[in-house]
């Protein structure tokens, strides 16, 4: 990417093309008007992955276009926040600088935060010893970052394996451990939009007050630690270890006391609710005693399976965002058959690109 193929004149149209498409895919149901949350049309971007390409003797940025194999060498990445941004010509000449630091270097990835942190792992082909480790240090002193190695089976962390990012939602800051390996989203003044909106959904569902929420696939806490304050008390599952800890780490950051979260998928806790069978996982947890009256999920792709379909049609209120339209109209089909939908936005977390964020609140119809 140059920046020669960015264009912000351009981004009002590219962005209306993504409503009107979802507004096509969304033809035939029943809903309102669609909530518009746009990006920034450059420097948004806060993760970045590169190949690192090596030529002459020398270390470059490289991407691939899809289907070529042989990357292009890139010098600027327009879409990238600005810490990145700043690093990112600095960071590689004292990589081209130090033989320890550049060999059989094939790739670097960041990872930085709105609140002034980066992370910067870098990949080698080649096991990272005492030597990198001594010359990974004195980069994360000259750049003011933290510095990971990997290579097969090799993981040296230097400092820490996470940032902490700091998101301000409705004039509250929230603050949030992201780790390395795990998810974020990566355009946090998009993602503020969403938790703003996503909050503003369960404050104005009547009898939140009174009622439980349960939360499918909740990642590192990101939505839960804004929407637990509309609720008396919310459970949580995820699959991940990693995202669970680092869930609990947010919650406790953030003074959120009311959350339980439990390592299972959607299709257990679908299970367990049913009682269906017994789970060691919730030993500790009386699933009888929360009243849920609300129900958040943010799938993967693929959407909801038919059991989590059935299992979100039980609750009053059902909080949908989703990173897929196609598969959202195909559960919205299941979904409106007891549930209409009463509100609807898209976010463009992904400039540029044909991927769309969306969300959508549904209340139970009432005959």
């Amino acid at each position: 990417m140059s920046d020669q193929s960015i264009d912000p004149a351009l981004y009002p149209a590219a962005l209306n093309n993504k409503l009107e498409r979802f507004y096509g895919t969304l033809d035939g149901l029943s809903f309102p008007e669609v909530e518009v949350f746009d990006s920034a049309a450059s420097g948004f971007r806060m993760r970045a992955e590169f190949r690192i390409w090596h030529e002459d003797g020398v270390a470059h940025y490289a991407m691939n276009r899809p289907g070529e194999k042989r990357p292009y060498v890139i010098s600027e990445f327009p879409i990238a926040g600005q810490l990145i941004g700043e690093l990112m010509t600095p960071l590689l000449a004292s990589i081209n600088a130090s033989t320890t630091l550049s060999r059989k270097l094939f790739s670097l990835e960041f990872l930085t935060t709105l609140s002034g942190e980066a992370l910067i792992t870098l990949i080698y082909h080649r096991p990272v010893d005492e030597q990198w480790q001594l010359a990974a240090k004195a980069l994360e002193a000259e750049h003011s970052i933290m510095v990971i190695g990997r290579s097969r089976k090799q993981k040296t962390v230097l400092t820490r394996d996470y940032v902490t990012e700091c998101l301000t939602v409705d004039g509250v800051q929230y603050h949030y451990q992201q780790i390395e390996s795990g998810f974020t989203q990566p355009n946090a003044k998009v993602n503020e939009k969403m938790l703003s909106w996503a909050s503003g959904c369960c404050k104005s569902i009547d009898d939140v007050a009174s009622g439980d929420l349960v939360e499918l696939y909740c990642g590192n806490g990101n939505f839960t630690a804004v929407l637990a304050q509309h609720f008396k008390s919310v459970l949580a599952t995820e699959i991940s270890k990693i995202s669970v800890r680092s869930a609990q780490t947010n919650f406790a950051l953030n003074d959120v006391n009311n959350v339980t979260v439990v390592r299972m998928s959607s299709e257990e806790f679908t299970q367990a609710l049913n009682g269906e069978r017994p789970f060691r996982r919730l030993k500790d947890i009386d699933l009888n005693s929360y009243g849920f009256s609300t129900i958040f999920v943010d799938p993967p792709r693929a959407g909801l399976d038919e059991g989590t379909l059935q299992l979100a049609q039980r609750f009053d209120n059902i909080l949908y965002i989703s990173c897929n339209p196609e598969t959202l109209r195909a559960n919205l089909d299941s979904l409106t058959e007891t549930h209409d939908i009463v509100r609807s936005a898209i976010f463009d977390q992904f400039p540029w690109t044909h991927h769309l964020e969306s969300g959508v609140l549904l209340k139970r119809r009432t005959l």
